[in-house]
């Protein structure tokens, strides 16, 4: 290859060079990138990876070093020993210098990312994977700070791995079979340390990295076939029911694991773990069979009123309620839910596991809903009495936004859950008309929870749906802008922005209330309340100019104090608005 070249950033690239990079950086896809793999001979192929390790580990610009991972990627198919030789190793070898006292974050993140990215092709894979997990497994020892970021990072790689190799069979079983009994067995060795206020117990027990594993668990499951899913369950299922350590590789620990019997340290840190198995069975097809089921179930539903520790509570709830949602109709789910019935209200009626019982209700809700089941009716009524509870009414009223939102993880079309078409529009005609009679009945003190409950409901209906209900609503709409609660202020402004533009007959007929509450909105002390009344004012100057136009030197002025905001996307946003109503009346507008 010739030494004539260009400069970037201390490095020099030969012509040849130059136009597979420039090819990469217009063509990322497979189809459209296959011509590059005759290009280059195979010693320039390791000159140009050799380049982009360059841009990958050194280049200042995030920027040119991400499009040097995504180049790498779709070249690693065609190249992949050149990409072992030349790019994989000085990865492995920049983690290993990570490991020093004088390193940082950025610099391991660059390398975790550049991994992940370059897994593209499965001898590849196997080995960036293993690697992966020996720089977790360092982590876990404690041989360098900032551990539970370490963890994050890592995760978030395996993650990207995982659902770049899930289209092959052979491949994400491989990945299955790594991934899952390694991140299971590191946790768990976490989980027996006597000392819980060691750092090599603690990292991989903090909420943050337990999370970080859960969402890399759950796609090394959700793609699995029934046949090869039923393999691996068995031995999860054996391993928290029973304490059975066989799959986990070294698996000899200092003492058993019984996350679901009663006790203190450690059974009470194992408990947490609870999150790594609803990762796993909730991400199953719905036909694949759960071993032990029926007392599984029993002790996940003990658990989420029992426990004291809020992350094991809801992970032991919504792993319920995701198993719920997937089991089949008739006699024995019919008992499975009286059963949780009389432990909900149990719950709900003692003081010091209230708040754990109103996540189970509001995960069991949700996994009724979104299959049509019978008892949802009755489930709702429950919220909607909880919501005149002085002590538990506000967090009632945010509830109603996971039972509307769409669910990331165990009740996701991701994790195969049982969904029904419309069911937010059902739950919106059985429950809003109650919804708005108990505000208009409630004491003084709860009307928020209603609104709040409302607001959610409103932010998440189709808008053909909720443009037709608009004059019903309205009124309480507005209502909700003069609520105390930001959350009900954010979620009634989001709510109304784009009906401002397609239903503009009903908004003019209260355009002097919704200029004067946007108006003061944009005074709020939440930054992302002011913009979003910013946003909604600037909505308004769509409407007919004669509706407007007579607020328009009131607008003007009002929005020269947002100008001077001391956040620069307020500014923005009062600047575009301010701009708006200036043009009202102009010739052309």
């Amino acid at each position: 290859m010739g030494t004539t070249g260009i400069t970037r950033g201390g490095l020099q690239y030969s012509k040849k060079e130059k136009a597979v990079l420039s090819c990469m950086g217009k063509e990322r896809n497979m189809n459209s990138v296959s011509p590059v793999s005759g290009l280059l001979d195979l010693p320039d192929m390791d000159k140009l990876v050799d380049s982009l390790a360059q841009f990958i580990l050194y280049e200042e610009d995030s920027q040119t070093s991400l499009a040097a991972m995504e180049a790498a990627g779709t070249l690693t198919p065609f190249y992949p020993e050149a990409f072992s030789r030349c790019l994989v190793r000085k990865l492995s070898k920049g983690l290993q210098s990570e490991l020093q006292e004088d390193s940082t974050p950025f610099q391991q993140d660059r390398c975790l990312q550049a991994l992940a990215a370059v897994s593209t092709h499965p001898s590849i894979m196997k080995e960036t994977v293993p690697i992966l997990l020996q720089h977790l497994q360092k982590v876990q020892k404690g041989s360098m700070e900032a551990g539970v970021h370490s963890v994050v990072s890592v995760c978030q790689s395996l993650k990207q791995v995982a659902l770049q190799c899930h289209q092959n069979v052979q491949n994400y079983w491989y990945f299955h079979q790594a991934v899952v009994p390694c991140l299971m067995g590191l946790a768990v060795q976490a989980s027996m340390q006597e000392n819980t206020h060691t750092m090599l117990s603690k990292v991989l027990l903090t909420e943050e990295a337990l999370s970080a594993m859960v969402l890399v668990i759950s796609t090394a499951c959700m793609y699995l076939s029934p046949e090869l899913a039923a393999q691996s369950v068995s031995k999860v299922v054996a391993l928290f029911l029973d304490g059975e350590l066989s799959f986990i590789p070294g698996n000899s620990f200092p003492s058993t694991f019984q996350p679901f019997q009663d006790g203190q340290c450690p059974v009470q840190t194992q408990k947490k773990l609870v999150a790594l198995l609803m990762a796993f069975v909730c991400s199953l097809p719905r036909n694949v069979p759960i071993p032990q089921q029926d007392r599984l179930l029993r002790d996940l539903l003990a658990l989420s009123c029992s426990s004291d520790c809020l992350f094991t509570a809801t992970a032991a709830a919504k792993c319920f309620a995701g198993l719920v949602n997937k089991h089949p109709a008739g006699p024995q789910l019919d008992e499975l839910l009286r059963t949780a019935m009389d432990k909900l209200e149990q719950g709900l009626n003692e003081a010091p596991h209230r708040s754990q019982a109103l996540t189970l209700l509001l995960w069991v809700s949700k996994a009724l809903l979104l299959r049509y089941h019978p008892l949802t009716t009755h489930l709702t009524d429950k919220l909607l009495v909880l919501l005149g509870d002085t002590v538990l009414g506000p967090a009632v009223g945010d509830g109603f936004a996971l039972l509307m939102a769409d669910s990331p993880d165990v009740l996701g079309k991701s994790c195969h859950a049982e969904m029904r078409l419309m069911f937010r529009q059902r739950f919106f005609t059985e429950c809003v008309p109650q919804l708005v009679q108990g505000f208009h009945t409630a004491a003084p003190g709860v009307k928020a929870n209603y609104l709040k409950g409302l607001s959610h409901i409103l932010n998440h209906l189709p808008k053909p749906v909720l443009v037709t209900e608009l004059p019903t609503l309205l009124p309480l709409l507005l209502e909700a802008l003069s609520c105390a609660d930001h959350v009900v202020q954010l979620s009634t402004l989001h709510c109304l922005q784009p009906l401002l533009l397609d239903a503009p007959l009903v908004v003019s007929l209260h355009i002097d209330t919704l200029v004067s509450k946007f108006l003061n909105l944009t005074d709020s002390p939440a930054m992302a309340i002011r913009i979003a009344a910013l946003q909604c004012l600037h909505a308004l100057a769509s409407l007919p100019t004669p509706v407007v136009i007579p607020y328009k030197p009131r607008v003007i002025r009002a929005l020269a104090k947002p100008l001077d905001d001391k956040k620069r996307l307020v500014r923005k946003e009062a600047v575009t608005a301010r701009g708006e109503w200036f043009l009202l009346g102009t010739p052309g507008r």
